[in-house]
């Protein structure tokens, strides 16, 4: 078959939530029951509850992939999102942020039905993050809104874990990932720790088993839960027969990756101080995706990577601050 030109480097699906950022203290997690450096799903009453007892707070446009875009945007990819908002303040919020970002992002808002996703992300003076989502009309997401032209003119579908729980939002990544294939595009697929719980772990594997997936990211406890696997090297092994190709980040040990039978190594990034981690899984993708793209080889884009995540470490929220263009010079 012929494929159509890549109109798009990237298109992603994920959560569409506005982040909510608030430094606290380790105290104001133990008085609230939260999982250090967790996530944790909220229903509305209960993330409202928190929401009044955070202090001063920041609010834009997050959820993991479209971080991952923003990240990619800011990189020199041409990208796009796709994901579900309602139609109120929040989801204004989001909407202006992606555009003025340089994301595509087209999916209908809600007119009924639950109010925009949130994640209150509560952030303690060692940089750890502790997040509390509250998906709202993100989990929202149907089959219906993906649009077919949009994935064939993408060179990568790149989805997110998050968005594998619900029943609804799964069909459509299926939808998604069928089309993708049929294109002859490349399917990449970022983990999270929800994805690993049961009711999820299961049909995930049942799509890694069948082909579905041609990329994974990672990062290495994620990596170890989904493979059963002792260590990496058992994960590798047991993964790479069904994957493509493996990308597992490791923290300060840098990350690796496993294509073609070959794994390549690089170390982290260092930076002075490590002041907030949300989202450095998020940029880490979002450069690795950018320099495949821009057809780099593999160590370029795991070191491509490691800088777009310690950029966005260096200061508070999920977005990047610094010229990404100059400082991964694609």
């Amino acid at each position: 078959m012929t494929s159509p030109p890549h109109a798009t480097d990237i298109l992603a699906m994920g959560d569409a939530l506005v982040d909510v950022i608030a430094t606290c203290d380790d105290d104001f997690l133990t008085r609230f029951d939260l999982p250090k450096g967790a996530m944790q799903l909220l229903d509305p009453a209960e993330a409202l509850v928190l929401y009044d007892a955070m202090g001063s707070a920041r609010e834009t446009s997050g959820g993991s992939a479209a971080n991952s875009m923003a990240g990619a945007a800011a990189c020199g990819a041409s990208v796009a999102f796709v994901g579900q908002v309602a139609k109120d303040q929040l989801g204004t919020i989001f909407t202006h942020d992606m555009r003025a970002l340089g994301v595509r992002f087209e999916t209908p808002p809600l007119e009924d039905g639950p109010p925009t996703g949130r994640c209150l992300i509560l952030v303690t003076p060692d940089g750890e993050r502790t997040m509390n989502t509250s998906p709202g009309a993100a989990h929202c997401l149907a089959a219906g809104a993906v649009d077919e032209e949009a994935i064939r003119a993408a060179s990568i579908l790149y989805l997110e874990g998050y968005l594998f729980g619900p029943e609804l939002c799964r069909q459509a990544m299926f939808r998604a990932i069928d089309i993708a294939h049929a294109a002859e595009r490349t399917v990449a697929f970022t983990l999270s720790e929800s994805v690993c719980l049961p009711g999820r772990k299961e049909p995930l594997q049942k799509l890694i088993a069948a082909g579905g997936i041609d990329l994974i990211f990672a990062n290495e406890s994620e990596a170890l839960q989904l493979a059963g696997a002792p260590n990496l090297d058992s994960a590798i092994e047991r993964l790479s027969s069904q994957v493509k190709t493996l990308v597992f980040t490791r923290g300060p040990a840098g990350a690796v990756a496993y294509e073609g039978g070959v794994l390549t190594e690089v170390p982290a990034i260092s930076v002075p101080q490590v002041v907030d981690t949300t989202g450095a899984g998020d940029l880490f993708a979002a450069g690795f995706l950018a320099a495949r793209c821009k057809g780099h080889p593999i160590d370029r884009q795991l070191m491509t990577g490691g800088i777009a995540a310690a950029e966005v470490i260096s200061h508070f929220g999920a977005r990047p601050v610094a010229d990404l263009a100059e400082l991964v010079k694609l």
